[in-house]
């Protein structure tokens, strides 16, 4: 598509950056951010493909955690303790740095606390992970700060009315932020700083000319000297190479109910299944293991599959007896591969990735931004 652009239009908008950052979701925004606030001079555009974020940064469930139990133990299985410590850390001080960036209250953060539920039919399982309460609590303070992070919870599980569970772990230092609010906020910090984003721009290739670097997208050509690639799952239909895959989430919020006992996260079948209240209402998402290879697309949508397990869960174990009724369906759409750690690297001269969040983009993602910005400082 060619496009008669005006002077204003090319000298402000078009060919204005020194770095151009694909993707404004958290990743994008985050490292945005960071090279304004390390050089305010730096002229940053953000293109984004969709009218809002296209990936996940919009459309996740807002759980501020860093692992379950189960979900380390899984880890360790793979790989050192050095790499189970180094991955919380990682995930650990990426909630802290969101908070201080954005402020709790501009991100609705409480620290409700993360649960992990074993059903009836698991009692093996429970029973593996309450023994290595103590390991990982012992592990894992070295990153925390403290060694009370797990611990048995068995007896809330009348409390929060859930039926068919046996058994649950509580990690009190876990929490839950509103998403919506959280990308308002970083949006608002990002425009503050001068730095412009520009939505319905979908990018199709990046060539490095040895003078500059054009970035060919659907409204036109764009000029830079740097550009970051920040579109998680979506970075391998540019550069094939990287090993990271898309990963939907399928998401339900049901109507208001009265009365609500839930309150914090929670994660069943080896964190495929995760809920939490927000607004006298239970979100429920998940169901990727049902059938990986359908959801390992770059389509957003629903399978009547994943939804009927939702609705069943919701009803059976989560709100037993209620009828509860979904108001709203969506999904989203993560990138993972094989490693838990993202790809923060350069992919050609001038071009750095900061993907592959492994569906933990808002524990991750500030300090995602924050490596790749700092490569391209260094880079300059």
């Amino acid at each position: 598509m060619e496009h008669a652009f005006s002077y204003w239009e090319q000298t402000q908008f078009i060919n204005n950056a020194d770095v151009i950052i694909i993707g404004s979701g958290i990743v994008g925004l985050s490292a945005a951010l960071h090279l304004k606030k390390k050089q305010p001079g730096l002229k940053v555009l953000v293109l984004e493909r969709g009218f809002l974020p296209s990936g996940a940064s919009t459309k996740n469930a807002g759980f501020a955690c860093f692992g379950t139990v189960s979900e380390q133990m899984a880890y360790l299985k793979q790989t050192s303790e050095e790499d189970v410590l180094r991955v919380v850390d990682y995930k650990w001080r990426g909630l802290q740095r969101l908070r201080e960036n954005l402020g709790d209250a501009h991100i609705d953060f409480y620290q409700h606390g993360g649960y992990e539920l074993f059903r009836n039919d698991e009692l093996e399982k429970a029973e593996e992970c309450f023994d290595q309460l103590t390991y990982f609590n012992n592990l894992l303070a070295q990153a925390i700060g403290h060694t009370d992070i797990y611990a048995g919870a068995d007896a809330k599980i009348t409390d929060f009315g859930l039926n068919g569970v046996s058994n649950m772990v509580c990690n009190k230092y876990e929490g839950q932020i509103d998403t919506g609010k959280m990308m308002r906020a970083l949006l608002q910090k990002v425009y503050s700083t001068g730095a412009l984003v520009l939505n319905d721009c979908a990018v199709t290739k990046i060539e490095n000319t040895g003078g500059h670097i054009e970035v060919k997208t659907s409204q036109g050509e764009f000029k830079t000297h740097q550009v970051i690639l920040a579109t998680n799952a979506f970075a391998a239909q540019l550069y094939p190479d990287l090993d990271v895959m898309p990963g939907r989430g399928q998401v339900l919020v049901t109507k208001p109910i009265a009365g609500l006992k839930l309150k914090g996260t929670f994660h069943f079948d080896e964190g495929y299944y995760y809920f939490r209240n927000i607004n006298d209402r239970v979100l429920f998402g998940g169901g990727r293991n049902i059938d990986f290879k359908s959801e390992q697309t770059y389509t957003l949508g629903h399978t009547d599959q994943v939804k009927q397990q939702l609705l069943h869960y919701l009803n059976e174990m989560i709100l037993p007896g209620q009828n509860a009724e979904a108001d709203y369906w969506w999904s989203g759409i993560m990138g993972f591969g094989e490693e838990l750690k993202p790809i923060i690297k350069e992919v050609q001269p001038g071009v750095f990735c900061a993907v592959r969040c492994n569906g933990m983009g808002v524990a991750m993602g500030s300090l995602v931004g924050e490596e790749v910005a700092e490569m391209v400082l260094s880079d300059a």
